[in-house]
């Protein structure tokens, strides 16, 4: 214990010595005079620590000996009052040392004497306020904190710190000031500020972007841990410069705004909107950051964005952070990745995805990740670590944390991860204790690093004999279902081919050359429809068609099969008139049919016309007659009308169909 009369007794003894460094702490020196310090005069002092001393009072002018002191430490005292020419004196001072030494009033001016102070520390301080002189003449300083100070600062104005206006101010922490709203041109004044700290306060605003209007040279703005700030697409409109932003737990949820509010921060190598209950943003909210380094999205609500039902399908809001180095999305309550989500991000050296609900990841989903150097997927519902998903994201892995997943300890789902386990140099936290098998039973509650790979060599032939047998069923399967609905239509087709690489044309006539336009195929019991309808067609002037009729143009003396052949070919078209009495007439289903289809299947003619003159399912039809309507052209299948309005409509029908070209 020196007191100030033994204090001073001990800076005169020192007086014109060497010294350069004076600690005085914890020396019960509570009042300092302006004559306590006067022995230090003539020495080459450049630290002086009086901190720790519950000092109250400093007279005016007490420092004015001390004109080489650089470095001066007040710390844990209880300053009353800071008068104007406490510091008089102090023209080499850079670093003041004021934590936790203020309980009054700090007056106008009181540094301006201090014209080289680089460093002002004044955190965990009491005083009313932030006058607009308070800093005035502190052209040098580059960091002033005042954290954790009460000094009734709920609203920064463009007058708060005016009085550094004509600073170098590089720093300004105010952590934890209990700042609740911050107004336009706020920080104006300090065009040279690159760290700006408003973290731990009670902001609750919505950023316009006036707020940081100014701020030309700034590199760092620190808004963690506010209560609640609302962004817009101007709120960082005024701060391109800016390569770091952290808005951690300020409830900014609503992000789903266009254009992004970060877009104006092409700069930005690190982004941290974390804890922010983050549940919807659209696919363009990191467009354009291309420098962006570090991405913290962990503890937000994020998994209905990575779902396939998600409307619109899954957002892939990282496709244009290319440089990404660390990437933080845990405990975001993931369930489903989609593949192409990483696609792109080579760069990515530490992925964290832990405490998620994560199972079955996709094959490649990690192609593009060959260089990453840690990886966390533990807490969450992995059972099965192949190779095609892990292989390329496992390759110069340095650390692993998978712990505490349920794995499913069989040769399809663990075999290369235990392989891999056994032979890798990667650190991987709790491996001898916590990466234990789930399933199946027999493996139930034993280390992965003990299971047995050796029984899983041998599968090999076996897959790939199931492989083959497999592929060969499901052909066969194939090929039976095919014939089976579709058996008529490959025979008809097949036919037509065949018949047209092999088949003969005659050579007795000339193409485009014949005597009736259609020969008509019908039962005998609809003779009378037939007469009396065709019959009526070759009247009409306007139609000028000639029909061959069994009735009426079969030649004398010659058998009714050579008459039908001889008619056949003689006629351009191939007229069947489809009744029940057709399908049920065995002459026309066992000859007359199935020549005339043979026939102008060998001649390459396309001449079948089909009148349905009642409703005849195809499946009876093909049963009959073998003859389906898809064998046919649609121009060439008519129905004959119920109404007789609609007669003359079919008579245009009729003729499109018998002038339509019948080479195929």
């Amino acid at each position: 214990e020196l007191g100030e009369n033994r204090t001073k007794k001990l800076c005169t003894e020192l007086s014109d010595t060497a010294i350069q460094n004076l600690s005085l702490s914890h020396v019960k020196l509570s009042h300092i005079n302006r004559l306590t310090l006067q022995g230090l005069q003539g020495t080459n002092l450049t630290v002086l620590n009086l901190s720790k001393n519950s000092l109250s009072v400093i007279e005016d002018d007490s420092f004015q000996w001390l004109s080489k002191l650089e470095y001066l430490n007040l710390e844990d005292n209880n300053i009353i009052n800071v008068s104007s020419h406490l510091f008089y004196g102090l023209s080499s001072i850079t670093h003041l040392n004021l934590i936790n030494s203020l309980t009054g009033k700090i007056e106008d001016f009181s540094f301006q004497w201090l014209h080289h102070l680089e460093y002002l520390i004044m955190d965990n301080n009491n005083f009313p306020r932030i006058t607009t002189n308070m800093f005035t003449g502190l052209k040098n300083l580059k960091y002033l904190s005042l954290y954790n100070c009460n000094t009734n600062l709920q609203r920064i104005t463009n007058k708060t710190f005016v009085s550094l206006a004509n600073s170098r101010l590089q720093v300004l922490n105010l952590t934890k000031t209990r700042i609740s709203t911050v107004e336009s041109g706020a920080f104006s004044s300090l065009g040279q500020l690159k760290i700006l700290d408003l973290g731990l306060n009670e902001i609750n605003q919505e950023l316009t972007g006036h707020e940081f209007e100014g701020l030309n040279n700034i590199e760092y703005i620190y808004l963690s841990y506010n209560k609640n700030v609302t962004l817009r697409s101007e709120s960082f409109i005024f701060v391109p410069s800016l390569r770091k932003l952290m808005l951690r737990k300020v409830g900014c949820n609503n992000l789903a705004i266009s254009p992004s509010p970060f877009h104006p921060l092409r700069n930005l190598t690190v982004l941290d909107i974390s804890n922010n209950n983050i549940a919807n943003i659209k696919e363009d909210l990191f467009n354009g950051l291309h420098e962006l380094d570090i991405l913290n999205l962990q503890h937000n609500n994020l998994a209905r964005l990575w779902k396939c039902a998600n409307p619109g399908g899954p957002v892939l809001f990282l496709k244009d952070v290319p440089n990404l180095h660390i990437l933080n999305l845990k405990s975001n309550g993931f369930d489903e990745i989609p593949v192409h989500v990483f696609k792109g991000l080579h760069q990515l050296k530490d992925l964290d995805l832990g405490s998620n609900n994560l199972n079955l990841l996709p094959a490649t989903l990690f192609d593009d990740q060959t260089s990453l150097n840690t990886l966390n997927l533990q807490k969450n519902l992995i059972t099965s670590v192949e190779e095609n998903v892990f292989g390329p994201a496992f390759k110069s892995l340095r650390t692993l944390e998978m712990d505490f997943n349920p794995f499913d300890c069989t040769c399809e789902s663990i075999a290369w991860f235990a392989s891999w386990l056994n032979d890798t140099q990667a650190y991987i936290p709790g491996l001898q204790s916590q990466y234990i098998c789930n399933t199946p039973p027999k493996y139930h509650g034993t280390l992965v690093l003990h299971f047995d790979t050796s029984a899983c060599k041998d599968s090999a032939p076996f897959k790939l004999l199931f492989l083959i047998t497999t592929t060969a069923v499901m052909q066969f399967m194939f090929i039976v279902l095919l014939i089976h609905f579709e058996g008529w239509r490959i025979a008809f087709y097949w036919n037509i081919s065949i018949n047209r690489i092999l088949g003969f044309k005659e050579l007795d006539r000339l193409p485009g050359v014949f005597d009736y336009d259609a020969y008509v195929i019908h039962a005998r019991k609809d003779t009378n429809w037939v007469l009396t309808n065709f019959t009526t067609l070759e009247e009409n002037e306007q139609f000028q068609v000639k029909f061959c009729l069994e009735e009426r143009d079969f030649e004398a003396g010659i058998s009714e099969f050579e008459a039908i052949i001889n008619c056949i070919r003689r006629s351009r078209k191939i007229i069947f008139i489809v009744t029940e009495h057709l399908l049920q007439d065995p002459w026309c289903r066992k000859f007359k049919v199935h020549h005339a289809l043979q026939q102008a299947i060998e001649q390459s003619r396309d001449s079948i016309i089909l009148i349905f003159l009642h409703n005849i399912q195809d499946y009876k039809l093909n049963h009959a007659l073998c003859l389906r309507r898809g064998m046919f052209r649609s121009c060439c299948i008519l129905n004959w009308p119920v109404q007789k309005e609609r007669i003359n409509a079919f008579h245009q029908q009729l003729m499109m169909a018998l002038k339509s070209n019948s080479k195929v």
